[in-house]
């Protein structure tokens, strides 16, 4: 007998396009005043640092959209051996988080132009942030958002996943 994997469909509508996402955006507070919460990342090799992070973001007002790194961006921030999985796969994984809502993909450097697009009410990044470094962080404080960094989970990060698996590998 032969199984055969089926994805729910929640799970399938909360991957959009930007221009979905947007939509999706203004639906959301046409129906009432919400607060949606934007955070961005690589998210590659899902761990409990990444879920503790989206949990505590998503805590954090109505809607938690997030933004991933393309697999070309990503390649240029962690260099050509990541990512590790594909982002139509880190999508499908994210979007899987009953408390994630939306997920969305970004090719360029910076989520800027999506955050301005999107324009969140909050937006969120990790404790190894500072305010200056974040993109879109000035625009959003402008435009009455908030930027929120969260502490991370300590001992949790894929770059230390991969290198444990590495070190195993050839022992």
């Amino acid at each position: 007998m032969k199984f055969e994997v089926k994805y729910t469909y929640t799970t399938q509508q909360k991957i959009l396009s930007q221009e979905q996402l947007i939509k999706k955006v203004l639906s959301w507070r046409f129906a009432r005043k919400v607060k949606v919460v934007f955070t961005n990342g690589c998210f590659d090799l899902l761990h409990l640092g990444h879920v503790d992070y989206l949990e505590k973001a998503s805590q954090l007002g109505d809607y938690l959209i997030v933004a991933l790194n393309s697999d070309s961006s990503v390649s240029q921030i962690k260099g050509q051996e990541r990512p590790i999985l594909e982002q139509e796969a880190r999508a499908r994984i994210i979007a899987a988080l009953e408390f994630v809502d939306a997920v969305t993909v970004f090719e360029e450097a910076t989520p800027e132009k999506l955050i301005r697009a999107v324009m969140p009410d909050i937006l969120v990044k990790g404790g190894d942030y500072t305010h200056e470094s974040i993109a879109g962080a000035d625009w959003v404080k402008q435009n009455g958002g908030q930027v929120i960094l969260l502490p991370f989970l300590e001992g949790y990060s894929t770059t230390k996943i991969i290198q444990k698996i590495r070190e195993t590998e050839f022992k």
